[in-house]
């Protein structure tokens, strides 16, 4: 069966621009996962902090990354055709911040001071991660400042820790499964009644 694309074009006269500000703080109000996205090989690597990773599908494994196209990663994407994901747990801030940029660390500097790992396409995966997850690169959608990578999953390796790390309202925040639990049952549940005599 072929698979048909369909473009719908709609005009329609907007009566005032959204600024970005504005937008920008419209999706602070989306709990994000944070990962940081991989590509290159070698010394010839860059990476990303991201919020922008979603399931595509199953059945193959595949997930899509919105990626800025004035990132230092995207001509690595383009060049090598394969990129990582390392989903971070709610302990690795410090990774998450220095792929951000915070420091000004660029390129291969960004990898200094955790520990890196390879499989099927060569690019680098954290250790430690929740889940790093190895992409070959299926299609790409540019769309204004950003491209949509398509990345059919090769490999992955899967952590047993539960702590994620997330991003809301310009901040980091920890995502304990187990603590949360915990927490709601605290103040949901009501106390025990005392045996009656």
């Amino acid at each position: 069966m072929n698979s048909v694309v369909r473009h719908i074009a709609i005009d329609r006269q907007v009566s005032q621009e959204v600024s970005s500000d504005d937008f920008r703080g419209a999706m602070r109000q989306l709990t994000g996962g944070v990962s940081v996205v991989t590509a290159g090989r070698g010394r010839d690597i860059s990476g990303m902090t991201v919020t922008s990773v979603s399931s595509l599908s199953v059945d193959p494994p595949a997930l899509i990354v919105s990626v800025n196209r004035n990132a230092s990663s995207w001509p690595l994407v383009q060049r090598y055709g394969c990129f990582g994901v390392s989903i971070l747990t709610s302990d690795q801030i410090d990774v998450a911040e220095r792929f951000a940029g915070k420091d000004g660390l660029k390129g291969a500097e960004r990898f200094a001071g955790a520990e890196w790992t390879t499989r099927a396409s060569g690019v680098p995966l954290l250790v430690g991660a929740l889940a790093a997850i190895d992409c070959e690169l299926e299609e790409i959608v540019e769309r204004h400042s950003h491209a949509i990578l398509i990345g059919r999953v090769l490999d992955l390796q899967l952590s047993t820790r539960t702590a994620a790390l997330a991003y809301w309202q310009g901040q980091y925040v920890a995502i304990d499964q187990n603590e949360d639990a915990v927490r709601l049952a605290e103040v949901s549940l009501p106390p025990p009644r005392a045996a009656r005599s």
